[in-house]
This record gives structure tokens, sequence and C-alpha cells, in this order.
């Protein structure tokens, strides 16, 4: 796992330790920083999270750290595995909110923060 420090910017919103590790992204997907990611459990690899989903990518794991186009094959990016989030900023599947992913994050005692901002 890398380590950043804070900088504030449109996503990152506290002094919550930044932690990024790299992952492999799904092919067949063109993400931006921010997206909600669901791990596959069978290939170990993560895709954006979707509720509905039935291969563990159902359950919100991680968010992006850079835009990551993985349309033509699977493709190897950086993702956040501490932080906190400006829910605003955060790019959610289908069936999740910013409620539900702080939700997840919660349940698997990840340090992963959802923050709405006023």
């Amino acid at each position: 796992m890398g380590e950043a420090t804070f900088a504030p910017n449109d996503l990152l919103v506290s002094y919550v330790p930044v932690i990024t590790r790299n992952i492999t992204i799904v092919s067949g997907q063109n993400l931006k920083r921010g997206a909600v990611l669901g791990n596959i459990t069978a290939s170990d690899k993560y895709t954006l999270s979707a509720s509905a989903a039935a291969d563990g990518s159902q359950t919100p794991a991680l968010v992006l750290a850079t835009d990551c186009d993985a349309s033509a094959g699977d493709v190897v990016a950086a993702a956040y595995a501490s932080g906190a989030f400006d829910s605003t900023k955060l790019i959610l599947g289908a069936g999740h909110t910013a409620a539900t992913a702080e939700a997840a994050f919660r349940k698997a005692g990840a340090p992963l923060y959802v923050r709405v901002l006023k």
C-alpha cells in the first residue's frame, strides 16, 4: 500500500490518513476518480459497485483514486483504502447512495468515510 499526505481538493475533505493501494479494474468500463468500487470475489478484480450485483461487487469496498479507462482490457489503478470523501463527489453505481456506501464501509471496518458537506 502507498501512503499519501492530505491535500484538500474536490474529493478528499478531511485529515483522515489517506492510503492508496493498487488494484485491478476489470475490463469493459471507463471509470472516473471517486467511483465507489466493489470487489468481484472470484477474480479479485474491481468494478463500479452496484447493489443488484451477485458476484461480491455489490458491497462498496474502495474509492478509485484516479481516472481509469479499462474499456479495452484490465487496468491496474490506485484506489483509496483510507480517506474521507465529499458525498457529492462520489460516483455511485445503481442502487447505491452515499449512505449505503458509508454503511458498507462501517460494516467492513474500513477507514473510509463519507462526509455530507453543507
